[in-house]
């Protein structure tokens, strides 16, 4: 009898044992699209994150969690930047790569604060409200604009910003947070904070997220060492005025630049991000352990592909969604999912035209799409997705075009032309840098199908463009376009985008009856 019941003994742990190793866990990355310079706080169960989309309005997008897995969007923290040129694409102006960069989020007495800077107006900006998900905001604007700042509440009242690349700044900020106070605390906090990473460097250490943990002071870092990568650097002092010392905290895969959080049950993470080409900057979440007073990131030094954590529920519909342009009288004309190229002119779109379909009319001539105002755009997620919309192309003008897209600098488009008073279904390509129209076919009806399928599966980075004119039968259009992230000219992963915009004459519409997207790719 003994016997038979340590056998059974045996069994039971064994069986436990399995159920807690084949347990579905979360992996990374955490977001498999573009959620870069992301700045973190709990505040009781809830995660709150914000993030950049620089030009796109509105900006600084707040996401919520309670499990730091699952995301959703709840909020932005201003329509616009600004009512300025380059923001509004006009005038010739634009502001691509550019608008609001790394935000900082930051939680203190019942306020939330969400922090940002802008080369396109050279200012600093505060945004705070007591109601994240709701709002309202108020704003707060000052000259000059502080690069990569880190918004700081400390226990003595008093209110600080750093600030800088390879050396950086600890500015004392006013009470109200208007400014930088007259007399304040103003120095040099870190002459080269990069070094922990050795001396032959390229990028100077940037990024900086403040924390206080027990009485210490911590601040993270992204640097990166000429021949190598993304490297994450965090500094530790005693004051906040130091002295500093430093160390290299995690050289893995070029998973860099973030802070670090900590859960309910006592578990820390980093969050971090990596860029991983078209699709754009993915976050990472790495463990974390406290050894000698120094957060100590990763398994081994290495980023895990899995995580203690509940597995994800998808980025449907969180941080995508699909969309069927079927508002009701209590909804918001779009939902938070959406985001325009630069600001939109809001006179010249509409949910409520028509029942059911998003409407967006042609107000100027404009020579080149990226120029165009009002494409409306979401993100492209990973691995692999697809995109598919339902044009009404009746109320076209001569030289209009309109369509489906995936925004970048190299972008790629299918849609319908007006030529000569005859529809055409185009498709262009900017892979060599400027538009070619690869295709073009002739088209005998108003309604059309779009679908663009994008691979982002080891860095493929190719998108695929069709059409149907029954929505059941697609047909290949134009060439594959081979995707790239740039830098300085967009900063951004590629979005998906619906757009119409004249080159003769301005008044003419169409209608949009669905978005739909899918974290997969249609059999051919």
């Amino acid at each position: 009898m003994t016997a038979m019941k340590n056998l059974m003994t045996v069994i039971l742990i064994a069986l436990l044992s399995f159920t807690a190793f084949s347990q579905p866990k979360a992996g990374n990355p955490l977001i498999f699209a573009d959620v870069p310079d992301m700045s973190m706080v709990r505040v009781g169960k809830n995660y709150y994150m914000s993030s950049t989309t620089m030009h796109m309005s509105p900006g600084v997008p707040i996401m919520q969690s309670t499990d730091l897995v699952n995301w959703k969007l709840v909020n932005y923290a201003y329509d616009t930047l600004a009512d300025v040129d380059a923001m509004n694409l006009v005038n010739g102006q634009s502001t691509y790569g550019r608008g609001s960069w790394a935000s900082c989020i930051r939680y203190h007495k019942g306020r939330y604060y969400v922090s940002s800077f802008a080369s396109t107006t050279n200012k600093t900006y505060i945004y705070s409200t007591t109601n994240i998900e709701k709002g309202p905001w108020k704003r707060i604007a000052f000259s000059p604009a502080y690069h990569d700042h880190s918004l700081f509440f400390d226990e003595d009242g008093k209110i600080y910003m750093v600030y800088g690349a390879g050396k950086l700044q600890l500015l004392e900020l006013n009470e109200d947070l208007s400014g930088i106070k007259a007399g304040g605390l103003n120095q040099v906090l870190i002459e080269n904070a990069s070094l922990p990473a050795g001396e032959n460097i390229g990028l100077k250490a940037e990024g900086s997220q403040l924390f206080k943990v027990k009485g210490k002071y911590y601040l993270f870092n992204i640097t990166w060492p000429k021949g190598g990568m993304r490297t994450v650097v965090i500094h530790r002092a005693d004051k906040i005025t130091g002295p500093w010392e430093g160390r290299l905290a995690l050289q893995d895969m070029g998973v860099a630049q973030g802070g670090m959080i900590d859960m309910p049950d006592g578990r820390w993470y980093a969050y971090l991000f990596r860029d991983y080409g078209s699709v754009g900057r993915i976050p990472y979440l790495v463990p974390m352990k406290w050894e000698d007073g120094w957060p100590v990131l990763g398994i081994n030094g290495k980023v895990p592909e899995t995580l203690e954590l509940p597995p994800s529920k998808g980025l449907i519909p969180g941080i995508v969604a699909n969309d069927e342009f079927d508002r009701k009288k209590r909804d918001k004309p779009l939902p938070l999912v959406w985001q325009w190229n630069h600001n939109p002119d809001n006179s010249l779109w509409s949910v409520t035209a028509r029942k059911g379909f998003l409407r967006l009319v042609t107000g100027r001539r404009d020579s080149f799409f990226v120029k165009s105002r009002n494409t409306l755009t979401q993100r492209t997620i990973g691995p692999v997705c697809s995109g598919t919309t339902l044009m009404d192309a009746s109320n076209m003008k001569e030289g209009d075009f309109a369509g489906f897209c995936v925004l970048q600098r190299k972008f790629g488009q299918v849609g319908v032309k007006i030529k000569d008073r005859k529809k055409y279904i185009f498709m262009t390509s900017a892979e060599s840098n400027m538009p070619v129209e690869i295709q073009s076919i002739p088209l005998s009806q108003s309604l059309v199908y779009f679908r663009i399928d994008c691979d982002f599966r080891d860095k493929t980075d190719k998108a695929s463009f069709f059409y149907s004119l029954d929505g059941k039968t697609w047909t290949r259009i134009g060439s594959t376009l081979k995707m790239e992230y740039t830098l300085m000219e967009h900063f951004m992963g590629y979005r998906f985008g619906l757009f119409n915009y004249a080159t003769v004459n301005p008044g003419g519409s169409v209608d949009f009856d669905y978005f739909r997207i899918s974290n997969s790719l249609p059999d051919l």
